[in-house]
């Protein structure tokens, strides 16, 4: 196979092998009849999976799987090689693989392939389509990326004549356009030679041909309808696991990272990225440290944005009240650790300035905590103001500063916002009730595909 730079260029011709039924309703492959009557399996797409770059893509994608298995369903990850070297691999207990790939454009460094792989890139890979081409036992794949990765969802469900589902995790009708410029900075000035790829997976109908488009944020499902004009958008917004986030060590969190016993502790956990825009946090706290003198702020999170990065770390060097900063980078999403930064901090703070849904402001509530978050997008329908949390102007680092020192000051404020958001999280957004009401969905897909249904197997109950 031919190199560019070090990296596989895709082949352009995938070895695949015509379709066709057999007079019994099964699909025949390369001549060998596959089994439909056993179709249990529901592969997830998503553009990467790693723990140590964990998300909320991740985290919705590894609750959703746990429900399906415990529900007798057999739930696969297929997805790239971004970010990981591991082909063959499983998440507890649920099969996981990964696929080569390649961002189609000429001239692109490794640093910026890198970048594209944390965020955003559009990826290319023709041994994953050739892998959902042959998959036994398929119900239905569930893709939660569009472009080049949702065209290669389509094709293989499209020539199986299976149904396919996708999920909008990070928003695509409901994007600033300063984030959507940040998304494609690495690509520009690039030949891209991924174009005809493009087009023969039928990138730009993925929405308009999948049998259900599902977005978390209800902005986003407005949009999306409008802008399809079909029947087929869901509004489903993500959930939590209650009684994880429930319990945590409040002492050996502040231990473990030098925060005092009686700090007050201002707490963000999410990627660090403009996106997420940890910089107002930095200048909201230095707004209410100078004042408050055992005030502290934790930002926990993956790095997607490496210029970001540095540039945040400048300017918590350059506050004058910089020894109270911590910054963590990820925290293990299984472990304890996660649980325990909740439940040592204060109040939860989130300045997005997008945010389709907001998965960490649940975990936030499941833990006891009172949320101060920006008013944008899935935050602005989740949140209250007075009744689960505050919510200020995105952008405007005083408007931030004056709801967290009313959320501190104000101990019976923040009480009654932290256990009506408690309630909230465990009534409404349970992974159980999520996932049945997924499941609503996947009939409604499959019902648009008879054959499928008519073959589709009763999940297999221990």
């Amino acid at each position: 196979m031919r190199k560019l730079r070090g990296e596989a260029l895709c082949e352009m011709r995938p070895a695949f092998q015509p379709c066709r039924r057999n007079a019994g309703g099964g699909v025949r492959w390369g001549g060998k009849p596959m089994k439909t009557a056993d179709a249990r399996t529901i592969i997830h797409v998503p553009r990467r999976f790693v723990e140590h770059e964990w998300g909320g893509t991740e985290s919705v994608l590894a609750n959703l799987v746990r429900e399906q298995a415990g529900a007798g369903w057999r739930p696969e990850i297929f997805t790239s090689l971004a970010l990981s070297d591991r082909r063959e691999d499983s998440f507890h207990g649920v099969p996981l693989r990964r696929f080569p790939y390649c961002y189609p454009f000429f001239g692109l460094s490794a640093p910026q392939r890198h970048a594209m792989d944390k965020k955003g890139g559009n990826l290319l890979s023709w041994s994953l389509l050739a892998a959902l081409w042959r998959a036994p036992g398929v119900r239905i794949f569930h893709a939660h990326a569009a472009k080049r990765l949702g065209g290669i969802v389509r094709t293989a469900a499209r020539r199986r004549g299976l149904p396919y589902v996708i999920t909008l995790h990070g928003g695509i009708f409901d994007v600033p356009s300063d984030e959507f410029a940040q998304l494609i900075e690495n690509q520009a000035g690039k030949v891209e030679w991924g174009r005809l790829a493009g087009a023969l997976l039928g990138s730009r109908r993925v929405l308009l041909d999948a049998d259900a488009v599902i977005c978390v944020g209800r902005g986003e499902a407005e949009k999306a309808r409008a802008s399809l004009g079909h029947d087929r958008v869901y509004h489903l917004p993500n959930g939590v696991d209650c009684a994880r986030f429930a319990r945590g060590d409040r002492g050996a969190f502040r231990a473990a990272h030098a925060i005092p016993a009686d700090a007050r502790v201002m707490l963000c956990v999410s990627r660090i990225d403009p996106q997420k825009d940890q910089m107002l946090l930095v200048e909201a706290f230095d707004r209410l440290a100078a004042s408050e003198a055992k005030l502290h702020l934790v930002l926990a999170g993956p790095a997607t944005a490496p210029d970001y990065l540095a540039a945040l770390n400048r300017r918590i060097a350059a506050s004058p009240h910089a020894g109270r900063v911590r910054m963590l980078g990820a925290l293990a999403p299984g472990g304890a650790e996660l649980p325990n930064a909740f439940h040592a901090a204060d109040v939860f703070v989130l300045a997005s300035r997008h945010e389709p849904f907001g998965i960490v402001a649940l975990e936030a509530w499941s833990a006891g905590l009172p949320i101060v978050a920006s008013a944008v997008g899935g935050l602005r329908d989740l949140i209250t103001p007075g009744e689960t949390g505050l919510l200020f102007q995105g952008g405007d680092a005083a408007d931030g500063a004056n709801a967290i020192s009313r959320m501190l000051a104000d101990t019976g404020l923040a009480s009654r916002c932290a256990g009506a958001g408690r309630t909230l999280a465990e009534e409404r957004y349970s992974w159980p009730r999520v996932a049945a009401a997924l499941e609503n969905i996947y009939r409604a897909a499959e019902s648009r595909h008879p054959l499928s249904s008519r073959v589709r197997a009763q999940p297999a109950m221990s």
